[in-house]
């Protein structure tokens, strides 16, 4: 009885660590008019379980920028089903509108854009303090030290520069940092290392493998670099608006 019992228990765990990540069913994304109108998406099935980092890659035009916007509350699908962290986007949206979409991603989604995209005129401390800040605008909000954040991307000698005086590798890094200060159950990373060359590439994509892995978050990383594929959990492909698995 005691081994059916923890076997039991391990399967629901399981489970319940699969249900807290991000699973987009028969998802189908249509943007435009009439004869105008593209198939951005078509019937996308996607699971991307807490804990694992998975690629997306594919050629221009494919619909890899419209999935990450579908997944990260930026965009409603067509039709289909989109939950993060077991939550329906569109009972989410239903219940409280746009402003309660706002809130779900500020609290619950992390983004890492091309280039880290920072604010020139704010430290790479000041740059976490906003984004906690924003995340956390609607209570009461205790003291937020950004230290052990940019210590854990390698950045805490770091924390008094500016973007202008960091590499493009160190504005990523940060950029990382900022994206884990709301402690997201889902990542959504585009594009990461397009300005980066091979090393600095390698290094940006093996740290963003180990936040996923360490901290239980699920994410999902639109690339063109084929040689950082290595470094990632899952490899899917992206084309005409549908995915394929590449690497499982």
């Amino acid at each position: 009885m005691t081994n059916t019992t923890t076997a039991s228990t391990t399967l629901d765990t399981a489970a319940e660590t699969r249900h807290q990540g991000l699973h987009l069913q028969d998802v189908t994304l249509e943007l435009g008019d009439g004869e105008g109108t593209v198939r951005a998406l078509d019937q996308v099935n996607l699971e991307v379980n807490a804990g694992e980092l998975v690629a997306i890659i594919g050629p221009s035009g494919a619909g890899k920028s419209s999935l990450l916007a579908v997944a990260g509350a930026l965009a409603s699908p067509t039709a289909g089903d989109v939950r993060v962290l077991g939550r329906d986007l569109a009972a989410v949206r239903s219940d409280g509108g746009q402003g309660a979409l706002a809130r779900f991603r500020r609290e619950h989604l992390g983004f890492v854009f091309q280039s880290g995209n920072l604010i020139p005129a704010l430290t790479s401390a000041d740059q976490l303090r906003l984004a906690y800040r924003l995340a956390h605008r609607r209570g009461r909000t205790r003291t937020f030290d950004p230290s052990p954040f940019l210590e854990s991307v390698g950045m805490g000698h770091r924390a008094d520069s500016r973007p202008g005086q960091l590499s493009g590798g160190e504005r990523q890094r940060v950029g990382i940092a900022r994206a884990l200060v709301n402690a997201p159950g889902v990542l959504l990373v585009d594009e990461p290392t397009a300005a980066l060359d091979r090393q600095r590439s390698q290094d940006i994509v093996k740290l963003l493998a180990e936040q996923c892995h360490e901290k239980s978050i699920a994410g999902v990383m639109v690339t063109h670099d084929h040689e950082i594929l290595p470094c990632c959990d899952r490899v899917l492909e992206m084309v005409d608006g549908q995915l394929t698995p590449v690497r499982e």
